[in-house]
């Protein structure tokens, strides 16, 4: 059918994470909220991160399904989509609210891909110029194809020594001086 094909999640994501991910990605397409579905399971992580007391309630074995899911309505009921509730009420009666931060992850994943973004990073020895920065994510636009924005971050690591460290997606280049010496002293042992 067009239609489902229409809501059908942008890339194949596999696991339980991706299981859950995917289902909620096609269920915020229909009802037309991906945004703000995404939005909100980012402030579930955050407030996850931020809150003892809540990251303590979502790993917390001992409370049963049907409480969690109670506390679950009592805390987002009018307050996230219905897509989200749903998804955090599924969570808890399965037993996995302790992946809500892990399947929101995945979930922007999912945007991501869907806007045409694609993660980089580079990691130099020393702190990238401007210029420097420029170059390299003018040549990296050049390798993820047409349509597609590259979302850069960098990391510093002197143990590089010099040169670059590029990852890309699942891809990985390293252009360091400190993987050169290896290879070199590799050859030479």
């Amino acid at each position: 059918m067009a239609t489902e094909a229409a809501h059908k999640p942008p890339i194949d994501l596999h696991g339980m994470h991706a299981r859950y991910a995917n289902a909620t990605y096609v269920a915020a397409s229909k009802a037309s909220v991906l945004d703000t579905v995404e939005a909100e399971l980012n402030g579930i992580k955050l407030t996850a991160s931020n809150s003892p007391a809540f990251q303590s309630f979502l790993e917390n074995p001992l409370i049963s399904r049907d409480q969690k899911e109670k506390t679950v309505a009592e805390l987002m009921k009018g307050k996230v989509s219905d897509v989200t509730l749903n998804l955090m009420l599924t969570l808890a009666g399965n037993a996995r609210l302790v992946d809500a931060p892990k399947i929101a992850d995945t979930y922007s994943q999912l945007m991501k891909a869907k806007r045409g973004e694609v993660e980089a990073t580079i990691i130099s020895a020393d702190e990238l110029t401007k210029t420097q920065l420029d170059t390299v994510a003018a040549a990296m636009k050049s390798q993820v194809g047409k349509g597609k924005k590259v979302i850069l971050s960098t990391e510093v690591d002197p143990s590089i020594l010099g040169g670059l460290q590029v990852q890309i997606g699942d891809q990985f280049l390293d252009l360091s001086v400190g993987s050169k010496i290896d290879s070199i002293s590799r050859t030479v042992a």
